[in-house]
Parts: structure tokens; C-alpha cells; sequence
């Protein structure tokens, strides 16, 4: 990262120590390449800014969730770390 970057991201994580780590996860892998990379950002993100029992309430109802049909879609994927 280069000065003025890290300088943002240190203010961003003073005023909000969750918010300043998801900043940071961004910054470190967001240019990483491939979807699976970018999923596993996605997933630690969400890690970061939720406490394990809401990340868990969360994805429980991310994985079980149903279209107009009653049709259920989508589980949630946690990628692959670079």
C-alpha cells in the first residue's frame, strides 16, 4: 500500500475499529484476481463487520432463502483465499 493509502485506511480504522478492518481486507485483496478470490473477500468482509452470531444468523438465512415460488436459491459461498 502507499503512504497516503495506509494513512487512510489507519483514520478510517480509528473511527471504527470493525469498519477500519473491512476497509483494510478491501484494500489488502480487492485487486486480486478471480471471482473465487473475490467471493472470499466478500466472506471475510462480512466476518469482519458481523459478530459470529450474526455472520451465522446471516447465513442461515442467506442459505435457506426462497424466490416467489417457494423455490430455494443460493447458498452462500465462502471462496478461496488468495
Amino acid at each position: 500500500m502507499t503512504n497516503k493509502l495506509e494513512d487512510t485506511v489507519k483514520r478510517i480504522q480509528t473511527q471504527n475499529k470493525r469498519v477500519g478492518d473491512a476497509v483494510e481486507l478491501i484494500t489488502r485483496y480487492g485487486g486480486t484476481d478471480g471471482a473465487h478470490h473475490k467471493q472470499w473477500l466478500l466472506d471475510q468482509t462480512l466476518r469482519t463487520l458481523l459478530t459470529p452470531r450474526l455472520y451465522q444468523e446471516w447465513r442461515d438465512a442467506y442459505d435457506n432463502n426462497t424466490d416467489e415460488n417457494g423455490e430455494r436459491y443460493g447458498e452462500w459461498d465462502e471462496g478461496i483465499a488468495p
